[in-house]
């Protein structure tokens, strides 16, 4: 039994930053085979952050798992047509385009479209009128960097961005489905579609299907930073014996209650409540005596180990978490381990035994497809060009020669 549930699929990929890179990814890692072509000496994130001591790219490692890589000299007409023949190369589950570059010259739709009539093309864009943008250029329009870090108050001052590149991996997941769903549509109708994915966009009808839109518009009220409360309920973090923290959260009205026995705290919260005004049964309620609550439940935590927060907390309906750097993460949490079969340890070329991730996605009807590594750059150039488009070992080693195609490479610093 094939457990791959997307195998059978293949995309050709030319992309770089995240977005893009992280829509390949998704697919290959439920079994679609993506074949990424970069130019001969790397593309524009062959070494970017975060790094080896010895300059290779854990970004590059970790974006680009499961993919089959191919060198081509771009600037090459021939280079170009080899490409082009691969987007467009016959066969059911072929056809199909990934990128966030520029969607022109040889690479625009109406020209792979020529050489097949059902392609089907994913473009990835900065803006909707195709001019450029950043996750971080995109983040500071959206209203978020201001209700972000430290409480300030009504007045919008030290915007904060994220770390988390959260609009180029929704975008990527965007596109990932955008291109499943074209592909589904292909099947059933023969047509293929060039299908737009702006970043701005997804930012923004995010931002939209939250709410956050719809309350400036409304009630023509701005949000602003309130430090790390959880805004509309109750969650705060707390400071503990050992200098260790935690965020623990009382959303639901079981939550709220569970967290007020497990802490010992339940009679004391309904007085704290009587004295407010404040039915503590109502989320909205928490929210506004929020720093009551948290002076009330401080001491509980503040005189309480990490680990005997734990062990007062298992077995309760109690929603909290502890905070953790990355390295505590790996050192600590059994979730990011072997233990879990979304990993599994890997020797990367460069790089050495490392975790790798496969996909989260659990489907009761196949098996997980298991984790892969990254490829070295063109590590599958005569691969592809010998299988898919049937060139023969000497037209592979002539092409070399000319300098149109290369690989496999090692991505130094």
């Amino acid at each position: 039994m094939n457990t791959n549930i997307l195998s059978g699929l293949r995309v050709v990929e030319g992309a770089a930053f995240v977005a893009s890179p992280s829509c390949g990814m998704t697919l290959s890692q439920l079994g679609a085979d993506v074949i990424r072509f970069d130019p001969l000496e790397g593309g524009l994130d062959a070494r970017r952050w975060p790094v080896t001591r010895e300059g290779r790219s854990l970004f590059w490692a970790g974006l680009n798992k499961g993919k089959r890589s191919i060198a081509v000299n771009l600037r090459s007409p021939e280079g170009q047509e080899l490409l082009t023949g691969l987007i467009a190369a016959p066969g059911e589950g072929g056809g199909i385009f990934s990128t966030n570059l520029p969607a022109t010259g040889w690479m625009s739709y109406d020209k792979l479209r020529a050489r097949r009539a059902d392609l089907v093309m994913v473009n990835v864009l900065g803006n909707a009128d195709g001019t450029s943008a950043v996750d971080y250029t995109v983040n500071c329009a959206t209203g978020f960097p201001f209700a972000t870090g430290p409480a300030h108050g009504e007045v919008a001052v030290n915007p904060v961005n994220h770390v988390l590149p959260a609009w180029d991996l929704l975008t990527g997941m965007a596109a990932a489905l955008a291109i499943v769903a074209a592909e589904r549509h292909r099947r059933l109708t023969g047509a293929g579609q060039l299908v737009r994915v702006p970043l701005a966009d997804i930012a923004f009808a995010t931002v939209a299907n939250l709410g956050w839109l719809a309350k400036a518009q409304v009630n023509q009220e701005d949000h602003f930073a309130v430090g790390n409360y959880l805004y509309g309920a109750y969650g705060s973090e707390f400071r503990l014996r050992d200098g260790r923290y935690c965020y623990v959260v009382g959303l639901t009205r079981r939550m709220w209650d569970e967290l007020c026995k497990a802490t010992g705290t339940t009679e004391r919260m309904s007085s704290l409540g009587q004295a407010f005004g404040a039915d503590l049964s109502r989320e909205g309620e928490r929210y506004r005596v929020r720093h009551a609550i948290t002076a009330l439940l401080a001491p509980w935590f503040e005189t309480r180990t990490l680990a005997e927060v734990e062990s007062a907390f298992a077995g309760t309906g109690v929603c909290w978490g502890p905070y953790r750097s990355f390295r505590q993460l790996l050192d600590e949490d059994p979730r990011v381990s072997e233990a879990n079969p979304l990993f599994a340890t890997l020797d990367q070329p460069g790089i050495g035994p490392s975790l790798v991730a496969g996909s989260p996605l659990q489907f009761s009807a196949t098996s997980a497809e298991a984790p892969r590594g990254a490829p070295r750059l063109g590590e599958h150039t005569d691969e592809v060009l010998a299988t898919l488009l049937g060139l023969s070992d000497g037209q592979i080693g002539a092409l070399r020669d000319r300098g149109v195609v290369g690989g496999p490479i090692d991505l130094g610093a």
